[in-house]
């Protein structure tokens, strides 16, 4: 199996959306200023946005009233538009500003073209109409992104790219159905969800089902069932630790088979129930009522893109879903196990996607072993791949508040071998000392999530569009 084409199966299953794009082109009941030029824009513009790999949507190709403001807001409504990208390419009617605010409740991006490089007289005031209309939203309170420069130029569609990505990600928590398992883990306090926050902070549900309830409906389900999910086990070609062949022995199948249960439990979860987001109390619940920990599971769901945490942490599954409808995941959730002022020691007790680790079949690869501490199956013994830059981010409640953390930086070999998932972030940008005990102070939780790349900017403006807390 190809483990890195792994990571499209949640966009194939439609439980990660990808960005449905709505082009509203703000144009002008009269020509002025230079025509030739604002067409010439306006056709660039187009061949731009439809060049991203995303679906695109123009209601209107000259947005000039309230009538066809609307008419074109309407129908991206219809047509499942979550970025509206509103363009000047010369300048429009300010006037529409308050009205769009009123159509859109959502984060809206807005670019701004350059002007033609030569003649004397302004060519289209794009830049202006633009500033015009974001700076009236902005008083309005209406989050928003905006950027300025050439259809043409690289950074420039590497801006709006990750403006797309930010309004995106925004948009993929808000108004959607959060499920939890259980409750998290004994003591673990600090990832405890409070259904009225989430209602009030993201016009969310938070639905929850008993672990009883879980485990009655994934022990349903019947060997012929799940022997497709098994297969797939097996097709990654994950070595045995000795320790996962002393335990197992010969029921090897029998352990593939319990994961498979897991694994068809929580993804029938997110299909059938339409959850953006799933947490779930692993421990001491399912070990001790099934005998199996279900983390080889989980290591496959999170390799696959689905926004999943252990332990109950519904907020570290959020901060996954940001993640995986923003491009920016896999996303390995991990413990905080301790630091020194430049490195901290990334670890947790064996679900990392498969793509952040060691190739399978060399020193630090995923294999199969049991659980460090009672030795029952199945968890995934890998260590993060040193040589990455990464991200480390969280997204927690203080104060009745979301607060939006990131910190940028790369992995390193590392220091000693830990059992289970083993890793080592290093990063110069900050003393960690000094910064751990800031997070603390602000209640940050002790999971954070690792992703591949710097993505701090970004993340910063999910924060900005969410009406986060940037820390």
């Amino acid at each position: 199996m190809n483990i890195q084409s792994m990571h499209n199966t949640a966009v194939q299953a439609g439980i990660v959306q990808e960005p449905v794009i709505g082009l509203m082109i703000m144009g002008r009941k009269r020509p002025g200023f230079d025509p030739q030029w604002g067409a010439h824009m306006k056709e660039l513009i187009q061949k731009r946005v439809q060049s991203l790999p995303y679906e695109v949507i123009i209601p209107s190709d000259n947005i000039a009233d309230q009538a066809e403001l609307s008419r074109a807001a309407e129908t991206c409504r219809t047509k499942g538009v979550t970025v509206m990208l509103l363009v000047q390419p010369t300048i429009s009617d300010g006037r529409l500003a308050p009205l769009l605010s009123r159509l859109w409740n959502k984060p809206l991006v807005f670019w701004a073209t350059t002007e033609k490089p030569e003649g004397a007289m302004i060519s289209a005031n794009s830049l202006v109409g633009t500033h015009v209309m974001a700076a009236t939203l902005r008083q309005l309170g209406h989050p928003l992104e905006i950027l300025f420069g050439h259809p043409d130029e690289k950074d420039t569609i590497n801006r709006l790219t990750q403006s797309i990505a930010a309004v995106h990600a925004t948009d993929s928590i808000q108004n959607k159905s959060l499920g939890l398992v259980g409750f998290p883990a004994p003591g673990f306090i600090d990832f405890h969800a409070d259904p009225v926050f989430i209602n009030d902070s993201l016009n969310s549900q938070l639905y929850q089902i008993n672990t009883p309830e879980f485990i009655d409906r994934i022990m349903a389900y019947n060997e012929q069932e799940l022997a497709t999910e098994v297969q797939h086990f097996l097709d990654l070609e994950l070595p045995q630790t000795p320790a996962f062949t002393e335990v197992c022995g010969n029921e090897t199948h029998q352990a593939l088979t319990m994961q498979a249960r897991f694994y068809r439990g929580f993804r029938d979860f997110f299909t059938e129930e339409g959850f953006a987001s799933l947490a779930f109390r692993c421990w001491p619940d399912l070990p001790t009522i099934t005998g199996h920990w279900p983390y080889l599971a989980l290591s496959r769901l999170v390799s696959e893109g689905f926004p999943i945490a252990m332990e109950g942490d519904i907020d570290g599954a959020l901060g996954s879903t940001i993640a995986e409808s923003a491009g920016l995941g896999p996303v390995y959730l991990s413990d905080w196990l301790e630091h020194d002022t430049s490195s901290i020691t990334i670890w947790h007790t064996g679900a990392a996607p498969l793509q952040l680790a060691n190739p399978v079949g060399t020193p630090g690869g995923p294999a199969l072993d049991v659980q460090f501490n009672n030795k029952r199956p199945t968890v995934v013994e890998s260590t993060i791949r040193p040589g990455m830059d990464v991200t480390a981010f969280r997204l927690w409640r203080y104060n009745n508040q979301y607060h939006l953390t990131a910190l940028e930086g790369r992995t390193e070999q590392p220091l000693k071998h830990i059992m289970a998932t083993n890793g080592r972030f290093v990063t110069h940008r900050v003393d960690i000392c000094h910064w751990f005990e800031e997070m603390v102070q602000l209640g940050m939780p002790h999971h954070l999530c690792i992703i591949q790349g710097h993505h701090g900017d970004t993340l910063r403006r999910i924060a900005r569009l969410s009406g986060f807390t940037w820390v």
